[in-house]
């Protein structure tokens, strides 16, 4: 079985690969003044059914996030400020520890519980979303 330290150092790298991808994209996006919002697909489920599928609202919910807007990417997919908050906290963490070479030990380490909240708020999301569509025909996301 894999050690904390091994499964943290993986987390690490992957943080930061998504750190360097990010920055990218926006970099990318903002010189060429697209608007990502307008290119990006509409949701096959939502286009078919009505209802909206798990991840409605996530796309939105990052850009209000990346405008500061924590309250609205809250509302719009509260995944997005959890992953955001715990994985920003996380990678401080981790290069703290690894610039003062442990001597600063506070170093966040992975714990199965932080992957339950996050399917935790997944699924409560999208129920949340389509009982209001259900029940009082309100769309919380158009």
């Amino acid at each position: 079985m894999q050690t904390d330290e091994t499964i943290d150092k993986y987390f690490y790298i992957t943080g930061w690969i998504i750190l360097a991808i990010t920055a990218a994209i926006a970099i990318y996006f903002k010189i060429c003044g697209t608007a990502i919002l307008e290119k990006a697909p509409k949701c096959a489920l939502h286009s078919v059914t009505g209802y909206y599928c798990p991840g409605c609202g996530g796309t939105r919910a990052v850009f209000a996030l990346f405008r500061g807007d924590i309250i609205r990417s809250f509302k719009f997919h509260p995944f997005v400020p959890y992953t955001a908050l715990v994985g920003g906290w996380f990678m401080i963490s981790q290069t703290l520890q690894r610039i003062t070479r442990g001597r600063l030990h506070i170093g966040m380490h992975f714990r199965a519980i932080y992957m339950w909240i996050a399917i935790a708020l997944i699924l409560i999301n999208c129920l949340v979303k389509n009982a209001f569509i259900l029940i009082y025909g309100i769309h919380l996301l158009d």
